[in-house]
């Protein structure tokens, strides 16, 4: 098994150009590993065989190990994953893995969920030919292995994804999941009315939150949301932290920036509103000035760990503000983009930014349709990537680190399968 995963590790070094580790002394062909001694078959010489001392993968550091398989995409992991316990605990516990593996697989390898009728079934990871840079190789998975086929995504945060139940009333089933890894967790619930949910992470405490706001309505009084937060493996119940500045009837936005959850008021497109998941407090911020478009065809979005919003209410272009200084109202700078170049049938549709990915090209989404297109802001072109399956895609950066280092051994991580099989 060791000599396969060598094969497919050095496949990788030398046809994808993207790993410079020199693996010193290992020879593949025709090469039996045996402890630390490595009988080599000559084919010069049938009748001879020579035992020589050689260095082999299993003697490499674990930080040179690290550097190779964090630059493999999702299906080799898999098979790295099961060669020894060392390469285990290394993908599934480490935390300097963790964050190289992020970092490159964003812009190696990003990934999309897709979902169907507002749950998630599949994830999709993009690949960019280096020969052909304008084709998109996409490797599609089975349906998803979550507790639910009913389950509706509510955000995702390295590798980490909080899924809320579909059914309608006032009880409500939230799930944190790596669905990578088939593990799920089952969050403490309390029967609430006009719930609203969003997941961020907080890189200063290192812990997840789900947020909700609870939409409270009190005769003869103005509708008052509440904020109320479950931190993953720390909190026993909900906590209070305080109301919202207006009360929030639709959702949370998915512009997750830095542990910052935005969103907008329906009725007005002047301000953004935040929760900080470090600090638990809300803060307003001023929206661009001069927006024509009602808040309702706005989409705020996180674009290369910058808030962003999204004017896609128009049929020949789309407009994105970039807040260049997080906080500054001043840095607001519009970037427009032309829809001419993608094809005529659809053209006029609204075209939504999901992500940003190698060479700083913008991935996009039709609205409520399966075509991802890509645009290249230096050409100033739009490719369309082939992505099938699914009728809402949402950014995601894949992870096998483990639900157990996140919620601690005094709780209990469920599995939905023992395994999953990529394709």
């Amino acid at each position: 098994m060791y000599l396969g995963i060598l094969k497919a590790v050095c496949t990788f070094i030398f046809f994808e150009k993207t790993v410079s580790v020199l693996v010193w002394g290992i020879r593949l062909s025709r090469t039996s590993i045996c402890s630390k001694k490595v009988i080599v078959m000559d084919p010069g010489r049938d009748s001879k065989k020579r035992i020589s001392n050689v260095t082999t993968i299993m003697d490499l550091s674990s930080d040179i190990v690290s550097e190779i398989l964090s630059r493999l995409s999702i299906k080799p992991l898999f098979c790295c994953k099961m060669v020894c316990k060392m390469w285990y605990n290394l993908l599934t516990s480490e935390p300097s893995f963790f964050n190289m593996y992020q970092q490159r697989s964003s812009t190696n390898f990003p990934s999309l969920l897709l979902s169907v009728n507002y749950s998630v079934y599949f994830l999709v990871e993009l690949k960019a030919d280096d020969s052909q840079p304008l084709k998109r190789n996409i490797v599609l998975s089975p349906k998803f292995h979550i507790p639910s086929s009913k389950l509706r995504l509510i955000g995702s945060c390295n590798g980490i994804v909080c899924l809320l139940n579909s059914n309608s009333g006032t009880n409500h089933s939230v799930y944190i999941s790596n669905p990578l890894l088939g593990e799920y967790y089952k969050v403490k619930m309390q029967e609430r009315n006009h719930v609203a949910y969003a997941f961020c992470f907080s890189e200063a405490s290192g812990e997840y939150k789900v947020l909700r706001s609870v939409l409270r309505n009190f005769e003869g009084y103005p509708s008052v949301s509440e904020f109320e937060v479950y931190t993953i493996g720390v909190d026993e119940k909900w906590r209070y932290v305080g109301k919202a500045p207006k009360p929030l009837h639709e959702s949370f936005s998915n512009s997750n920036v830095n542990g910052v959850v935005h969103w907008m008021n329906m009725d007005k497109n002047d301000k953004i509103y935040s929760f900080n998941s470090w600090t638990e407090k809300m803060k307003t911020l001023l929206a661009p000035r001069g927006l024509e478009t009602s808040s309702y065809d706005l989409t705020l979005v996180e674009l290369e760990n910058c808030l962003c919003l999204c004017d896609t209410n128009h049929s020949q272009y789309v407009d994105i503000w970039w807040m260049k200084q997080y906080g500054i109202a001043e840095s607001w700078t519009k970037t427009r983009i032309l829809k001419d170049t993608i094809q005529p049938n659809i053209r006029c549709d609204r075209f939504i930014p999901i992500s940003t990915w190698k060479d700083g090209e913008i991935l996009m989404q039709r609205d409520r349709a399966t075509q991802i297109v890509s645009y290249n802001p230096k050409e100033k072109k739009f490719t369309k990537v082939r992505v099938y399956l699914g009728f809402e895609a949402s950014r995601y950066i894949p992870s096998f680190y483990s639900l157990k280092t996140i919620i601690g051994k005094n709780l209990q991580v469920s599995y939905t399968h023992p395994k999953i099989d990529l394709i």
